[in-house]
């Protein structure tokens, strides 16, 4: 998709930059200005990450593609492929229903408009309508209506009678208009983690919202976004506005961005920088735009480390129109800058004492991992506790925060439970100095892939515990997977993973935390696991994989056992008879997510307290927006 200021041509020079001055392990990436998403979609394989843009129908393609791990499989609509259906179904005057795009872009007895084809407006307003009918009649989700919504979105620019923007419309047909309109069949990474899109102004999202790289591409010159694109805006929200003046233009106050105020930029600007809870600053800007480098610079240095900014300038080719001698090369100044934060998935921790008063993190990058709900999730928990048992420990983030009098942590993944009995055994110099020895062995670096590839081979031969630690440091994400002869298959993290001074610190507090705490682990499944001795004063605490999502632990394609509908009655039955002994117990879980809902849950968890949490989402009601997770803590106590 054109669009003004698209960063395509630049994304290898933004991935060196970070390359260049993050520490790795950074996990969390936000694109604030995302546009049409280029940005967001590049970066998707390595972190988790959220995009936002005050335009709705960027929202809409961040939607389909960043929150979208998977391509929706249609499994209610009863149609083999819905896209080609959309496109090639006959389309009768009597039936099309809103006429909003045929009746005022393109040209008709009413009409001059030419920036579509009658044939192509028609056909657009038949998907636009078959979408909002099937959504209505409950045979699609939210992902897969974001889905054909963005797919008919990013179709709409092949077969546009513009020269770029849809500022003004070709007064003749350029033959790419006169095309036959086709949806455009998107592509979905799936990166394992809860990636998020927002719709709302930048500089109130920033008050909202932490991570570890904060990227931002603000527009840089007073010419609006919204009144460029303004029909991809209207067939997005389909929402009939009153439109005006020769090029139907929709209102668009409330889209008025700062930053293309000469006299509000550097205003807005700076409180952006100021609230931003990224220790990572990365921005692009064009030599050209409405702020200069010295104003940037000064702010950037104003509210981050001393030392910490970097300026590069790029030459690139600039946006080319249709028009004659339009096209030149410009220069682009890419800005790095640190903020003295902690990173959110790798916190520098100088000695277990330094950490007094604060939760610990597991040294693990573990998928569904419960840290960041640690703050709300703890202080539910009773005050007092004899024996604490996390029987799905995962990264162990809940047990080793627990205060009890012995905490059990068991998981069925005997590889992690090997691993952390490794982490309470051995001396903590020994560990150090045996990641430190492979390292050197292999030299394992972020660029050295066949190093990597020749530790993973050797480590499934041997199957050591701290060589599996070790591995993972240099893997894509930090991450455990096994294929299901249990030999270790994630890919090298390139340019990204490695053992940091950070991951070392992290280690050596969290081995700190076993050796000086009443804990041991066990690696059984969740219904061997001898409880009958547990009662009153004792706690079992539940995070199992989420019947109603799939994750690389519970699809039952890694080697270990999957999770179905057997284990989620299994599971609630064990609960109910440590309710019967008296024992306290409590249990992670979503009701919905992304249009699901868990109907075992929801008729079981009527016996108990249902405690909503707020992660990541935009409310903790039970009447959560159209697709979004409702995370909750179901207790069988009074918190």
């Amino acid at each position: 998709m054109r669009y003004i200021g698209g960063k395509s041509q630049l994304l290898g020079e933004i991935q060196s930059v970070i390359n260049e001055n993050a520490e790795g392990g950074e996990r969390v990436f936000c694109d604030i200005f995302s546009g049409t998403g280029v940005v967001a979609r590049h970066f998707k394989p390595q972190y988790e990450v959220h995009a936002n843009d005050m335009l709705h129908f960027s929202y809409v393609l961040q939607k389909a593609t960043i929150e979208n791990n998977e391509i929706p499989m249609f499994a209610k609509l009863g149609v083999a492929d819905p896209i080609k259906y959309l496109e090639e179904a006959t389309i009768p005057d009597a039936v099309i229903g809103n006429r909003l795009i045929a009746d005022n872009y393109a040209p008709n007895e009413n009409c001059n408009r030419m920036y579509i084809s009658e044939a192509n407006a028609k056909r657009v307003d038949f998907i636009r309508n078959t979408i909002e009918k099937w959504a209505s009649e409950k045979l699609i989700n939210e992902a897969e209506y974001y889905y054909l919504l963005a797919s008919l979105i990013e179709g709409i620019p092949f077969v546009s009678n513009i020269t770029g923007t849809y500022g003004a419309y070709l007064k003749n047909w350029d033959r790419r208009a006169l095309k036959a309109f086709e949806m455009v069949r998107l592509d979905i990474v799936n990166n394992g983690f809860a990636n998020k899109s927002y719709n709302q102004d930048a500089n109130k999202l920033i008050m909202e919202i932490e991570g570890d790289i904060l990227y931002i591409d603000p527009p840089y010159n007073a010419r609006q976004y919204a009144p460029n694109y303004h029909l991809l805006e209207t067939i997005s929200r389909y929402d009939n506005p009153e439109i005006k003046g020769v090029t139907g233009m929709r209102p668009y106050d409330d889209l008025k961005s700062d930053f293309c105020s000469k006299a509000k930029v550097l205003g807005v600007f700076e409180d952006l920088i100021a609230k931003a809870k990224f220790p990572n600053i990365v921005m692009s800007y064009s030599a050209e735009g409405l702020m200069t480098a010295s104003q940037i610079e000064d702010t950037l240095k104003r509210f981050c480390i001393d030392g910490s900014f970097k300026r590069y300038d790029i030459a690139h080719r600039k946006y080319r129109s249709k028009i004659a001698g339009e096209e030149k090369t410009v220069k682009e100044h890419i800005f790095y800058a640190r903020k003295n934060l902690p990173r959110t998935s790798v916190f520098t921790i100088k000695s277990a004492k330094a950490n007094e008063g604060k939760y610990l993190k597991s040294p693990l990058n573990y998928i569904g991992g419960k840290y960041k709900l640690l703050p709300q999730i703890l202080p539910l928990f009773p005050p007092q506790i004899n024996t604490f048992v996390d029987l799905f420990a995962g990264g162990c983030n809940v047990g080793i925060n627990v205060p009890a009098n012995h905490v059990i942590c068991n998981d069925l993944n005997t590889k992690i439970i090997d691993m952390y009995g490794s982490f309470l055994a051995l001396d903590t110099d020994e560990v150090i100095q045996r990641i430190k020895s492979r390292i050197a062995e292999f030299n394992l670096s972020k660029t050295n892939e066949q190093g990597f590839i020749d530790f993973r081979n050797y480590y499934n031969r041997t199957k050591d515990p701290i060589d599996l630690y070790t591995l993972a440091c240099y893997s894509f994400n930090y991450q455990f997977r096994f294929n299901n002869n249990l030999e270790y298959n994630n890919p090298f993290g390139r340019n990204r993973s490695q053992f940091s001074e950070n991951m070392r610190e992290n280690l050596l507090a969290f081995m700190t935390r076993i050796k000086n705490k009443n804990i041991s682990f066990t690696a059984q499944d969740f219904i061997n696991v001898d409880l009958s001795n547990l009662g009153e004063g004792d706690m079992v605490y539940c995070d199992p994989p989420y019947y109603i999502t799939t994750g690389s632990y519970n699809d039952g394609n890694r080697g270990f056992k999957d999770w179905k509908e057997q284990q989620e009655h299994d599971l609630y039955a064990t609960l109910d008879r440590l309710h019967q002994q008296g024992v306290k117990i409590a249990l992670s879980n979503v009701l919905e997510h992304k249009g699901a809902r868990n109907e075992i849950l929801l008729e079981w968890c009527k016996k108990y307290f249902v405690i909503p949490l707020k992660h990541n989402y935009s409310n903790s009601s039970y009447n959560t927006q159209k697709g979004e997770s409702l995370e909750v803590l179901v207790v069988n106590y009074q918190t």
